[in-house]
């Protein structure tokens, strides 16, 4: 599975936090148990920003069970749970926090949802996964969530893996799914081959077969509706001004990088709009969606 710095989730984060579309949060509040602990697993955590961004949110008390298959970035998690909570303390290997008025009980496993992708996709992914997905969802939890994670994932994982959540009954929330849109400015000669040529890099395998990118959202909300489930979509761009000059450095750059894998734009125009979007009067508009899906009752 492809790795991210802590360094670009940790510039990201505000701008992840500011997008979320409200109505689906408050939605997906409202869908879960409000008179017990509710159990929520996130896939593909990173840094512990989803966290940090829904827990507020969501009912007083919560169990979340952080998955990640890069054990450097579940240790980060940690780290900055820890400093982002009012109170903390540990028992064994789970932190046990307070932020607000809700109490948080946080555990890690360090699991790659790729492991065993071969043997199972030919299945569906079904009861008895036997597999790192399958650690991840058991025991059942009340709610699977995930950001920034499905657009690299492929057509068969995600029928797989909503057969599988579907089995458990959880309700289903991911944020911040790309889905292919960006505007920048000023406008360069450029934008419209650069913008092209990355679209392509994002089918390119990023280790769970042919990646969805910009079709991720429609892929979920297609799967989930053939098991039953109500299904709302919402966008959330990325709104990227002057304040938010690292995040469009790295941003263009990481950008910049994955279009020069494809070949599609030469070399010296390439660098003239890295260069270009290094300046700092800079802005983008980045599109992605949201989307919760609620289990039939």
């Amino acid at each position: 599975m492809t790795g991210f710095s802590s360094e670009w989730l940790a510039l990201r984060e505000p701008a992840d936090h500011a997008a979320r579309d409200a109505g689906l949060v408050a939605d997906l509040g409202r869908a879960l148990p409000a008179d017990r602990e509710i159990g929520i697993v996130d896939l593909g955590c990173g840094t512990g920003s989803n966290l940090r961004g829904l827990s507020p949110r969501l009912g007083p008390r919560q169990s979340w069970r952080l998955v990640d298959h890069d054990p450097a970035l579940l240790a980060a998690a940690r780290t900055a749970l820890l400093a982002w909570a009012d109170r903390a303390a540990t028992d064994g290997e789970t932190l046990v926090l307070e932020k607000g008025a809700a109490r948080l009980r946080v555990t890690f496993a360090a699991l790659d949802l790729a492991a065993g992708l071969g043997s199972n996709l030919g299945s569906g992914l079904g009861s008895g996964l036997g597999s790192d997905l399958g650690a991840a969802l058991d025991p059942a939890p009340d709610l699977v969530t995930a950001a920034a994670l499905f657009d690299l994932v492929s057509a068969e994982w995600v029928a797989g893996f909503v057969e599988a959540v579907a089995q458990t009954g959880a309700v289903f929330y991911t944020a911040l799914s790309y889905d292919g849109t960006e505007t920048w400015a000023p406008p360069h000669a450029a934008d419209a081959a650069v913008h092209a040529a990355f679209l392509a890099h994002q089918g390119i395998d990023k280790g769970f077969g042919a990646a969805l990118g910009p079709g991720a959202t429609a892929a979920l909300a297609q799967e989930f509706g053939r098991h039953g489930y109500g299904v709302a979509t919402a966008p959330s761009p990325w709104d990227l001004g002057p304040g938010h000059g690292a995040l469009v450095r790295m941003l263009k750059d990481g950008k910049a990088a994955a279009v020069a894998q494809t070949g599609r734009v030469g070399a010296d125009a390439l660098a003239d709009w890295t260069a270009a979007r290094g300046r700092p009067e800079t802005t983008a508009r980045i599109g992605h969606a949201d989307l919760l899906a609620i289990p039939p009752r």
